[in-house]
C-alpha cells in the first residue's frame, strides 16, 4: 500500500467511525481504536511502514505531541474563570491532592500487578492520572449533567493533561539518577522551569494575539491558522526551553485567550473544535495501528487486574480524600465524580513518547537492559486501559447521574426565547405531561405572568452572555426562539447551535416570508422554521387571543392525522411531535405526515 493510500484510508475510516458513533450514541474513541487494529490487521500496514528509522519515529512522536497541544489549547478555550465560582475548589484539590493520591496508588498497583521495576511503574502512574478532554467531553454531552458537575470535570480533564504530562517528566529524571536524592534537585529546576516557562510565553503569547486581534491587523481569514501557528511556535519553544512543557503553555495559552475580553475567540474556537475531530480521528487509528494482537494479548490479563483497581479503588479513593473536609461538593457529587474518569488521546500518545525515551536510555546504558521490554509493554496496557475506562464510565455514568439527580432522565426539552401568551399556552402544556421547559423574555410582565403560571422564566435577553455563560439547562436540548424580532430569533438559532446542535435550533416563520430576497435575512443564517403552517409571530399571537387551546392527541392507524384535521380543521397548528423514538421535537414547518404513535401538541381554535 502507498503512503498516500494509507493516508487516505486513515482519514475516512475516522470520519467514518466518528459518524458511526454518533448514529450509535457510543463513544467514538471504542470505534476509533476499533478501525485502527482491523485497518493493521486486514491490510498489514502501519505507519511505521512509512517512517524512515529512529527519524521517522521520533518525527511522528513530535507530530503527535503537536497534535496534543491543539486538542488542549481547544480545550482550554472553552474554560471560563467564572465556571470557577462553583468548580474551583474541588478542581484545585483534585488537580493537586487527586493526582498525588493517584500517583502513589497506581504506581504500586502496577509494580504488584506486573512486577515490574519501579521506574517504569512510576512512570505508567504518572501518565495515567489524566482523563482529557477528548473522552470527558462526548461523555459529558451524552449525560448532560447540572453545570456545577460539567465544570468540575471539564476543568480536571483539561488541566489535569500537562500536569501528568510534567509529572512523567520528572519520573523520568528520577529513573534517570536513580533515585529521588539523586534527582532532587532537577526535579526542582525541571519544575519551576516547567512552570515558569508554561505561564510566560502563554500568558506573553496570549497579550500579543489580544493586542493584534483589537487592532484588526490580523485579517479575518488568517485568524485560526494564524493562531494555529502560535500554538505550534510555543510548543516547540518551550519544549526547547523545557522537556515537555509544551503542553502546559498550549493549555495556559488557550484559557488566557478565552477570558480576556477584548475580542471574540468564538470563530477560532469553532476552526479549532473541527479540527480537534480530525485531529482525534487520525491519531486513535494511526497509535492503535502500531500495535500488534500478540503485544495486546500479553498483557491483557494483567491490565485489566490494574484496570479494575483504577476504577474500584484509585478513582473513589483520590476523589473522596481529596475532598476530605470540603464543603464545595456534596457526597452526591463525590460518588459521581469518583465514577467518571475514561482515558483518551494524551495517555496514548505521552505513553508512546515515554517508551521510546526509555528504551533509547537502555540502549546508552543509562538504564538496566530490561527496561527496554517492559517499556515495550506501556502502550498496549494504555490501549486496554482506554478502552476498559471509556467502556465501564461510558455505562455507568449516565445512569448514576440521573439516579444521583445530576442529570435529567429526558433531556429532550424546551427553551423558549420569549414568554407572549402563546408561548405560555405550549410550555405549560409540555410541563404537563412532564417536559422541561424555560423560558427567556425581557419584558417583566411576560416573564410575571409566565411564573404566576408555574413556569420556569428568567428575565434575561437570550442573546446576552448571562444566559449562554451563567443559566443551567436541566433537560433541555433544543432551542424555540419565537420572539417579535425575526433578527433576534435568527441571531438566537446561531449563537445556541454550539450548544444544542444545529438539529435542534429553532425559530418561528419569519415575517418578512413572502418579501423579495433581497429585503430577507439569508436562509443560512436562521435556524430551522417550525410549526406547520408556518405561522408567523402575529398569527400564533392572534391564536392566543382568540382563546385558541392546545390539544393533545395520540395518533394511530384508526385516527390518522386526516381525521385530526377533519376534527380540528385545515388551520390547525401542529406545534410539537413525541414518540418513544425521537422522543419531544418541534414539527417542522413542512410537515406533511406523522407517523403512527406519535403524539401531537395542536394550537387549534376553541370552535
Amino acid at each position: 500500500m502507498t503512503p498516500l493510500a494509507y493516508l487516505a484510508l486513515v482519514l475516512a475510516l475516522g470520519i467514518s467511525a466518528q459518524w458511526l458513533a454518533w448514529r450509535l450514541k457510543l463513544p467514538s474513541i471504542l470505534i476509533l481504536l476499533a478501525f485502527g487494529f482491523g485497518l493493521s490487521l486486514t491490510t498489514g500496514a502501519s505507519i511505521d511502514d512509512y517512517l524512515v528509522g529512529e527519524t521517522g519515529t521520533e518525527t511522528l512522536l513530535a507530530v503527535v505531541g503537536f497534535f496534543v497541544a491543539i486538542i488542549l489549547f481547544e480545550g482550554g478555550l472553552t474554560l471560563k474563570f467564572s465556571e470557577l465560582r462553583e468548580a474551583g475548589a474541588p478542581v484545585v484539590r483534585l488537580c493537586t491532592l487527586g493526582v498525588a493520591i493517584s500517583f502513589a496508588l497506581i504506581s504500586v498497583a502496577t509494580g504488584l500487578i506486573f512486577g515490574w521495576d519501579w521506574r517504569v511503574a512510576a512512570l505508567l502512574g504518572a501518565i495515567l492520572v489524566v482523563t482529557g478532554p477528548t473522552v470527558v467531553g462526548p461523555l459529558l454531552r451524552v449525560i448532560k449533567p447540572v453545570r456545577k458537575i460539567t465544570s468540575i470535570v471539564k476543568w480536571e480533564g483539561i488541566v489535569i493533561d500537562p500536569i501528568g504530562a510534567i509529572l512523567a517528566v520528572l519520573v523520568f529524571q528520577v529513573a534517570i539518577a536513580g533515585g529521588v536524592q539523586s534527582a532532587s534537585g532537577a526535579i526542582f529546576l525541571a519544575l519551576g522551569k516547567t512552570i515558569l516557562v508554561g505561564i510566560v510565553i502563554a500568558v506573553a503569547l496570549a497579550k500579543l494575539i489580544e493586542f493584534l486581534l483589537k487592532r484588526h491587523l490580523i485579517p479575518d481569514f488568517l485568524e485560526s491558522v494564524s493562531l494555529l501557528a502560535v500554538v505550534a511556535v510555543a510548543f516547540a519553544a518551550s519544549n526547547a526551553i523545557q522537556a515537555e512543557s509544551g503542553l502546559l503553555t498550549a493549555t495556559v495559552l488557550g484559557i488566557t485567550l478565552a477570558n480576556q475580553k477584548s475580542v471574540s475567540v468564538r470563530e477560532i474556537l469553532e476552526f479549532k473544535e473541527n479540527l480537534r475531530v480530525l485531529i482525534i480521528s487520525v491519531l486513535f487509528i494511526v497509535l492503535s495501528g502500531r500495535i500488534s494482537p500478540s503485544e495486546l494479548h500479553a498483557v491483557a490479563l494483567p491490565s485489566l487486574g490494574l484496570l479494575v483497581v483504577l476504577i474500584l479503588l484509585v478513582r473513589p479513593a483520590s476523589v473522596f480524600l481529596a475532598n476530605l473536609g470540603s464543603k464545595s461538593v456534596n457526597y452526591r457529587e463525590r460518588t459521581f465524580l469518583a465514577a467518571l474518569a475514561p482515558r483518551g488521546i494524551v495517555a496514548a500518545a505521552v505513553t508512546s513518547v515515554f517508551a521510546i525515551e526509555l528504551n533509547h536510555a537502555a540502549d546508552h546504558g543509562e538504564l538496566p537492559a530490561f527496561i527496554a521490554t517492559q517499556a515495550d509493554q506501556l502502550v498496549p496496557v494504555v490501549v486496554i486501559i482506554i478502552i476498559g475506562t471509556v467502556l465501564v464510565y461510558g455505562v455507568i455514568a449516565t445512569p448514576l447521574a440521573q439516579s444521583l439527580g445530576l442529570a435529567v432522565k429526558d433531556a429532550s426539552g424546551v427553551l423558549f426565547a420569549g414568554a407572549d401568551n402563546w408561548t405560555r399556552k405550549i410550555a405549560k402544556a409540555l410541563l404537563e405531561d412532564g417536559h422541561s421547559v424555560m423560558l427567556l423574555d425581557t419584558r417583566y410582565e411576560n416573564v410575571a405572568a409566565a411564573r404566576m403560571e408555574g413556569l420556569h422564566a428568567i428575565r434575561a435577553n437570550i442573546l446576552s452572555e448571562y444566559a449562554e455563560e451563567n443559566l443551567e439547562f436541566p433537560g433541555i436540548s433544543q432551542l424555540v426562539a419565537g420572539t417579535s424580532n425575526d433578527e433576534v430569533n435568527s441571531l438566537a438559532t446561531r449563537e445556541f447551535a454550539h450548544i444544542f446542535g444545529k438539529a435542534n435550533v429553532w425559530q418561528i416563520t419569519p415575517n418578512d416570508k413572502e418579501k423579495h430576497h433581497s429585503t430577507t435575512v439569508a436562509s443560512h443564517r436562521r435556524g430551522r422554521i417550525c410549526f406547520s403552517e408556518e405561522p408567523t409571530f402575529l398569527n400564533l399571537q392572534n391564536l392566543a387571543r382568540q382563546n385558541a387551546v392546545v390539544k393533545k392527541t395520540l395518533l394511530t392507524e384508526i385516527f390518522t392525522l386526516e381525521h385530526f384535521h377533519t376534527n380540528y380543521g385545515e388551520d390547525a397548528v401542529i406545534l410539537f411531535l413525541h414518540d418513544e423514538d425521537k422522543g419531544l421535537r418541534p414539527a417542522a414547518a413542512d410537515l406533511d405526515s406523522v407517523p403512527t404513535g406519535t403524539t401531537i401538541y395542536a394550537l387549534v381554535r376553541p370552535d
